[in-house]
This record gives structure tokens, C-alpha cells and sequence, in this order.
């Protein structure tokens, strides 16, 4: 079988079309990152600026046989010096618990007790599958109006425009992170979810699991009332 290689302008006309399509191309792809950026500017904090607010929101970030992954980790140390300086009360972990030997939350809550923080202010959203999974959540199930939420630089701006478009007015931490491979890939990650934000946020569909609204945020922070 004959392959056809692609064939090239033979024209300036040609090449100056084939040069415009490309610009196209590249701003179109770049229009959701600078959504993101845009609609973000005044929404990032840091660990030593965050707001007082109610309630914090920590995303999964994967787990070691077990245990939070680094990058996981650096989050929950975030939010539990948050709460030690008392500018929150309840802690929302949300992740992913799709299988029986997968845990997010679960171990979310165990390093957070561990590092000070009462389990009576630690919440679990087991069906936190993505981002704009765990910010519809929040709002539909939890009752959570207002947070400061937590994650890398990297995916910070994603979580709050989302977050904002699910109807929760919050303000985004974003925590330091070694510049491994880790983080690299996680920065070029974010250039392709950022289309897919644009749409969550357009069209603003169910999670794939919402179930009745649970109380448990309300219990929390009732219990340091």
C-alpha cells in the first residue's frame, strides 16, 4: 500500500494560508488557558493570605501503597495549617474511591487526624472522579456555598474557575511542588483539561455519581460550635 505524504503549498498564496491556519489552530487551542487565567486573576491566594473561610476543599492527587502521594500530601499539610491558624473549621477531602483497594479520602482523613486535625472536621466525598466532579458535588450534596480550595500551581486555576462555575464562590490555594516530572507533566496536563473545563463550565452536566445531598459538612462544623 502506497502511503501519500502530505503535500505542501507550491505558492506564496498557498503557504501564506497553510501559516494562517496554523496561528488559528494555536490560538484556538490557547483560548481555554486564557480563560482560565483570566477568570482566575483575583481568586489565588497563599497559605499565608487565604481568607478565613468555613470550609476547605482538598482534591485527590493519587496514593503510594496506601498512603497520600507526595504531591497529595503537600495539600493536606496546606489545609491543616489552615486549620491550626483557625482560618478554617471543616476540611472537604475529595477523591476518588471507585474500587475497594483505592481509597482517597480515606487516607486523606487519616494523615489529616494525624497532623491535627479532629476527624469530627474532616468530610468525605468518595465520588470526587475529577474536578468538575468534586465542585458539583460540593455545592449539590455538601452545601458548600463558599471555600478556599486547595491543590498544586499547576491545577489551582482550573479547580476555581470551575469550582465558581458549579456555583461556589472560592478562593484557591496553591501549594509549592518540587518542578519534577511529575510536575511537568502535570503543567502540559493542564493545557488539554483546560478545553475540557470550558465545557463543564458551558454546559454544566452531571457528575457520573450525585445520590442524595449528605449533611456531613453542616455536622462539622456544627461540632466546633
Amino acid at each position: 500500500m502506497k502511503i501519500r505524504r502530505p503535500r505542501l503549498p507550491r505558492t506564496r498564496k498557498g503557504w501564506r494560508r497553510l501559516v494562517q491556519t496554523v496561528m488559528t489552530g494555536c490560538v484556538l487551542a490557547l483560548l481555554p488557558v486564557t480563560w482560565l487565567y483570566v477568570s482566575t486573576a483575583d481568586r489565588l491566594r497563599t497559605t499565608e493570605d487565604a481568607p478565613r473561610t468555613e470550609v476547605a476543599v482538598v482534591f485527590g492527587a493519587g496514593l503510594r501503597d496506601g498512603e497520600p502521594s507526595l504531591y497529595l500530601a503537600h495539600r493536606l499539610d496546606a489545609a491543616a495549617r489552615l486549620y491550626r491558624e483557625g482560618r478554617i473549621e471543616a476540611v472537604l477531602v475529595t477523591g476518588d474511591n471507585s474500587r475497594e483497594d483505592y481509597d482517597e479520602p480515606d487516607a486523606m482523613r487519616a494523615y489529616l487526624t494525624r497532623h491535627g486535625v479532629p476527624g469530627a472536621r474532616i468530610v468525605g466525598d468518595y465520588a470526587g472522579f475529577d474536578t468538575w466532579d468534586s465542585c458539583v458535588r460540593a455545592k449539590k450534596i455538601f452545601g458548600v456555598d463558599r471555600a478556599v480550595l486547595i491543590s498544586q500551581g499547576f491545577h489551582i486555576r482550573r479547580a476555581v474557575a470551575l469550582c465558581e462555575a458549579a456555583g461556589v464562590d472560592s478562593y484557591g490555594v496553591g501549594v509549592d511542588a518540587k518542578h519534577d516530572v511529575t510536575w511537568y507533566y502535570g503543567g502540559t496536563r493542564e493545557v488539554f483539561a483546560a478545553g475540557k473545563a470550558v465545557l463543564d463550565a458551558v454546559f454544566r452536566p452531571d457528575p457520573r455519581f450525585l445520590g442524595p445531598k449528605e449533611p456531613g459538612v453542616a455536622r462539622a462544623l456544627a461540632s466546633g460550635r
